[in-house]
């Protein structure tokens, strides 16, 4: 047998350097990515202790962040439903400017927005929620892939499953509709608030004061829309009444909010004020229905309902009676730094305390039944004593003419065994001293 050519030698040399290489690089691939999933691992593990280890704070509220800091503590920050505020790595955001552009980023204010009530886009937010609640539900007493018991179904495909970090309501199926029933009807003033996310729907979410035919192109009252392409707000049977071109609802989940005062209607997503419409005839009856127009490919997920009667001005409240409990100041969660929706009711009480020079209240802080009894309590205290210092800081009002007291769960106005009568007991007092 001959030797081999060299031209065979080297055609032979070339492949085997070729499979070394290609081999060579697989494990230089594989090494890699051991490295990184070990460097993912070994950053989890970190975040994990850090939590642990810190103390959580809101984002907003820089008197927590500062004590901890005093005592030497490592601080995580977190938003307004209790999660923790990451930046894209994963890693815990320990500033809270940052934390707070991270936070805006769904089912909240606009990424940006101030945190602070009175500030930028907040100063012209005027929407107060009703202090009677009539209806409440995040989902959490439901199953997930259930849909909700206390809601009635109508028609359409819907479930509620785990999204961003809470329980919704998902709608695949086009005109799906629900309905919350209002004992007694809908009253004459109401708020209704609720999240949701339409990822580019054409009809959006149509919310009716009334009973929905089976379709819903036939239905011929004014309503309220959120997400349709030509605009959100106030819709009459075809034709938009008053409304405003809004994409954030296409790109997270958005709290729409509407509230109603007889012919006076009002909507907004987020800070926004979206529709304004002093005579609208609403339908009133004794539910309030939902249509979603949701696709399998673009679900619409809708969660977190609120709604609650309205009522007189505080002043007037409070002549009549000497005490009044509003819903309008809200807090960050398990934390006494006041949410910047609260704008509209802590304007009416300073402005109410500017024009009677010789009222002198006493701010009461309430909670619910849920938790410890003892922090409950100074939770109740500290969330009083910041409502009269911001009424002292930013309307100047004389710190003599306010008082602060926490009750925590002593003196519920609900039964903390119902969703609703829980909060019912988170709220505000004023009281005439």
């Amino acid at each position: 047998m001959s030797a081999p050519g060299p031209t065979r030698v080297f055609a032979v040399s070339i492949a085997l350097l070729f499979c070394l290489s290609n081999t060579a690089e697989a494990q230089i691939s594989r090494l890699k990515k051991a490295a990184a999933n070990a460097a993912e691992r070994e950053t989890a593990n970190q975040v994990d202790r850090m939590v642990t280890e810190a103390v959580q704070c809101a984002f907003d509220d820089p008197r927590c962040v500062e004590e901890a800091e005093k005592s030497g503590k490592p601080v995580v920050l977190i938003d307004s439903e209790g999660r923790v505020i990451t930046d894209d790595e994963g890693r815990p955001v320990t500033d809270p400017a940052k934390a707070g552009a991270q936070a805006g980023g769904g089912g909240g204010a606009a990424v940006g927005a101030p945190t602070k009530p009175g500030e930028g886009v907040w100063a012209n937010y005027d929407f107060v929620p009703g202090e009677k609640v009539l209806y409440v539900d995040d989902f959490s007493s439901d199953r997930v892939g259930d849909f909700p018991q206390r809601l009635e179904w109508a028609s359409g495909n819907m479930e509620i499953v785990e999204w961003e970090g809470q329980r919704l309501l998902r709608a695949t199926g086009s005109r799906s509709q629900f309905a919350i029933l209002i004992a007694g009807g809908v009253p004459e003033q109401f708020t209704l608030e609720f999240v949701i996310h339409d990822p580019g729907t054409q009809q959006g979410t149509r919310v009716i004061t009334g009973e929905a035919p089976s379709n819903i192109s036939n239905y011929e009252g004014n309503h309220f829309n959120f997400g349709n392409w030509r605009g959100s707000g106030i819709w009459g049977a075809r034709h938009p009444l008053s409304t405003i071109q809004d994409l954030s609802i296409r790109e997270r989940l958005v709290t729409a909010r509407v509230m109603v005062d007889g012919a006076y209607a009002k909507a907004f997503m987020d800070e926004t004020r979206i529709a304004n419409a002093p005579r609208v005839d609403l339908e009133r009856s004794d539910r309030i229905t939902f249509v979603l127009s949701g696709k399998p490919d673009q679900p619409i997920y809708l969660g977190q309902i609120r709604l609650a009667a309205g009522g007189r001005d505080l002043y007037d409240k409070l002549a009549a009676e000497g005490r009044v409990a509003t819903q309008g100041i809200l807090f960050a969660t398990d934390s006494d730094a006041i949410q910047p929706e609260s704008t509209p009711t802590l304007r009416e009480i300073g402005e109410m305390m500017e024009a009677h020079t010789d009222l002198v209240l006493l701010i009461e802080g309430h909670t619910d039944a849920e938790g410890d009894d003892a922090h409950n309590q100074d939770l109740s205290e500290r969330r009083a004593r910041s409502v009269v210092r911001f009424l002292v800081e930013e309307y100047g009002i004389d710190g003599d003419r306010l008082a602060a007291a926490g009750f925590g769960e002593s003196n519920p106005v609900g039964d903390n065994a119902t969703p609703e009568g829980r909060q019912q007991n988170r709220r505000v007092e004023l009281v005439v001293q």
